[in-house]
């Protein structure tokens, strides 16, 4: 017995020691720009971050050390050529800021970092990570032209876009841009030490190199303000590039940039026609460069894709392929040489957004047949994304496939809500099995129809899927319980999430695809919780920049494609945003350095809602959108935000040494919370307004409420709820956050549970 004691203590010692041991703390995860191996870096706005792991207790950082070489060589050496910063005697983690020589544009750069715990023992190093420098002068691009099929006349630019069609007649009316085929071969006659492609094309572009596609993304580059800013894209294509003869292939789509209106569009118009713009630096072995720049010595020819707009669907002819059009030694003497185009007027920058991807897919379905001999697939579920088909048959053989939501009671699919039409067809090549989906264009869809068109039969259907296009903004939790109607709740509001997160936050992914800031202001929380949307919403505020009026105004969408009117264009609780985006990624990613970037956006928009204001008040705006009953006054919401972002602005004027500005926003939110009071607020009766329900969440959640009135406010609350509304959700989208914060932060979570276990009237649980 004493022997077997003593083992089992000799064990004991052995498992502490282990645990105290510097190998169970690590560095889980390490980020530059906060992304792992990141493109486009602006090297005035680098920083990093790391994430520490470790199976001990209270285990914190004191210290750290970072270095950079230039070479992955030099820094498995130990020769950190670029930076070594020694150790530093700090806790910092997130947002380290690098402070050294100048970094040159274009460039790799390699790193790694190790902390020290507070019991002063070094981890081992992180994985080894890189960077890639971007480009941000005109003369870094070496020259480099925007070229494409043709050039449009200024005369038919129409920027912003018509809401909905032109009216016939117009002429300004214009036929489907071209999508073209661009082309560039070049030799390469040295060992190739690193190869970088950057690139934009407008709308959207497919780059590939000796005949494998470029990256992954779909849509790129991300949407934006053309006038303002045109983004690029960074790859590392050094893999792809080889001794000899190479070729650059690039086909362009319209996206945004040209909407044409033979079909379902919200907004018509055009910036320009397709366009693309790209260098290739191949660095050697030797320590020379050879470039490969966009000019008029590329080739051109029209693609098969021969119509596509961002709302109306896609069109394929795949019998006008050519196949090893992107690959090196194609004869392409019928091509004509590209056309040097004029530049779109926004300054080109790199996508800091995580790219669109297709990052799951849906191949189950049930498949009915109509009385007209077409056939509708229901994949049972309702996402963003495009079809993908494999299909065997004749030359000549057309299908056409149609996406929806809904079915009617026929069967017949039905684009309801005014989409329609919105279609893809392919025509077949007649050579063995064929694959095909759409490349510049996604619809909102559960159903797909398929039927021949123009008399030449159904070709077999091999195989049939959805694609699921989305945001890859990286995964930061998830939901699950024993009560499966909440497991569904959250199922759908995350498909639903998911299929707005794009390059930037839609409204839906059928009708509008705008970027309505309120889906920001409203649900910027919740999707943070199954999100890290970090960089996406540096992206956005991006946008709101860009979008911001003279006057200091930042309208209801951001880029502003189509310029609405009233509060369509003007609703504070919409506008705001651009003031709560950048408190958001404050409180949330501990990111200051944007409170700089935004401040003048933020200034001049404060400013201007203080413009408008009467009395401290706001009285205009879309309101409480889709509550039930209409039953909040619009000044209540509006006068809430007003103070809600200018309470936010004092804050982070205090935090970046701003005083002057923060007294002069604290007691402008003051001024506002007192007139709030006194206009909306029923002392005797401790009421807000109507009594709504978000009437009194939105004083409460946002701490408008004076201390002595809080309890009662809060008890009219739940009382108004149990008996007036008998736990119905009545709050609308402005509203509904703050209702469910306001219970459950003050002890009420069992009203939120009876309000949404239910499926007897309109709640989550039906929809």
């Amino acid at each position: 017995m004493h022997r077997l004691r003593k083992d089992l203590f000799v064990l004991l010692l052995l498992l502490m020691t282990a645990l105290d041991g510097k190998s169970q703390t690590f560095i889980r995860a390490a980020l530059c720009d906060n992304r792992i191996n990141p493109t486009g870096i602006d090297t005035g706005d680098l920083f990093f971050s790391w994430e520490i792991e470790s199976s001990a207790f209270e285990v914190t950082q004191s210290g750290y050390q970072l270095v950079i070489a230039s070479s992955p060589q030099k820094l498995g050496a130990g020769v950190y050529d670029i930076l070594n910063t020694g150790r530093v005697n700090s806790g910092q983690s997130i947002q380290v800021r690098y402070k050294g020589q100048i970094l040159a544009p274009a460039r790799t750069f390699f790193w790694k970092v190790r902390i020290w715990d507070n019991n002063k023992k070094a981890t081992d190093w992180s994985r080894d990570q890189h960077f890639t420098t971007g480009i941000f002068q005109e003369k870094e691009w070496e020259n480099a032209r925007w070229i494409g099929w043709e050039e449009l006349p200024d005369s038919m630019r129409v920027v912003p876009f018509v809401h909905m069609r032109m009216k016939p007649g117009d002429c300004r009316i214009m036929p489907n841009a071209v999508s073209p085929l661009l082309r560039k071969e070049f030799a390469v006659n040295k060992k190739v030490k690193n190869a970088l492609l950057f690139i934009s094309g407008l709308g959207h572009y497919e780059a590939s190199l000796n005949g494998q596609r470029v990256g992954k993304s779909f849509l790129a580059p991300g949407w934006t303000s053309y006038d303002k800013t045109v983004l690029y894209n960074t790859y590392d294509v050094t893999r792809q590039v080889r001794r000899g003869a190479n070729a650059i292939g690039v086909v362009l789509g319209n996206g945004f940039y040209n909407i044409s209106q033979e079909r379902y569009v919200k907004g018509s118009g055009a910036f320009g026609n397709p366009k693309m713009i790209a260098m290739l630096k191949i660095t050697f072995s030797d320590g020379s460069t050879q470039y490969v720049i966009s000019d008029e010595s590329w080739k051109k020819a029209r693609s098969p894709i021969v119509f596509n707009t961002i709302y109306g669907g896609e069109d394929y002819d795949a019998r006008l392929e050519q196949e090893g059009w992107n690959s090196a030694g194609f004869n392409d003497k019928s091509w004509a040489h590209a056309l040097a185009v004029k530049p779109p007027g926004g300054r080109l920058l790199p996508e800091i957004d995580d790219p669109v991807l297709f990052l799951d897919s849906l191949s189950s379905f049930k498949k009915s047949v109509l009385k007209n001999g077409a056939t509708v697939y229901d994949f049972g579920q309702n996402i963003s994304g495009v079809p993908r088909i494999k299909v065997k048959g004749k030359a000549g053989q057309v299908i056409r496939i149609t996406p929806a939501e809904l079915v009617g009671p026929d069967g017949d699919v039905n684009q309801a809500d005014e989409v329609a039409p919105h279609y893809y067809t392919y025509t077949l090549r007649g050579n063995g099995e064929e694959t095909w989906q759409p490349r510049f264009t996604y619809f909102a869809v559960r159903y797909l129809k398929l039927e021949a068109v123009e008399g030449a039969g159904m070709p077999e259907i091999l195989s049939l899927e959805l694609l699921h296009n989305r945001n890859a903004a990286p995964s930061n939790g998830a939901f699950s319980c024993s009560n499966n109607l909440f497991n569904r709740i959250w199922s759908m509001i995350d498909w639903a999430v998911k299929s707005n997160l794009q390059s930037y936050i839609t409204d839906n992914p059928q009708r509008e695809k705008l970027s309505w800031q309120g889906e920001q202001n409203f649900m910027r929380t919740a999707i943070h919780y199954n999100y890290d949307v970090y960089n996406l919403y540096r992206s956005l505020i991006q946008n709101m920049k860009d979008a911001q009026h003279d006057n200091g105004l930042v309208p209801d969408i951001a880029p502003e494609y189509i310029k609405f009117s009233g509060p369509f264009v003007d609703s504070p609780e919409w506008g705001s945003t651009a003031i709560l985006d950048t408190w958001f990624l404050y409180e949330n990613y501990g990111d200051t350095a944007m409170i700089g970037k935004t401040y003048d956006m933020m200034t001049r928009y404060a400013d201007f809602l203080g413009s408008r204001a009467e009395s401290d008040l706001l009285n205009y705006g879309l309101g409480d959108w889709l509550d039930l009953g209409n039953v909040t006054p619009k000044g209540l919401t509006a006068t809430a935000y007003y103070f809600h972002c200018t309470d936010a602005l004092s804050k982070m004027a205090a935090l970046t040494g701003r005083n002057e500005d923060a007294r002069k926003y604290a007691d402008r939110a003051e001024r506002i919370r007192r007139a709030f009071n006194k206009k909306f607020f029923h002392p005797e009766t401790k009421i807000y307004a109507t009594g709504s329900q978000t009437a009194m969440a939105m004083p409460l959640s946002m701490g408008i409420v004076d201390d002595q009135f809080r309890e009662g406010v809060l008890q009219n609350l739940v009382r108004n709820i149990q008996t007036l509304d008998s736990n119905r959700l009545t709050a609308g989208d402005v509203g509904h956050k703050f209702l469910v914060r306001a219970l459950y932060e003050n002890g009420h979570p069992e009203t939120l549970f009876d309000m949404t276990h239910r499926d007897d009237v309109p709640v989550m649980a039906t929809s």
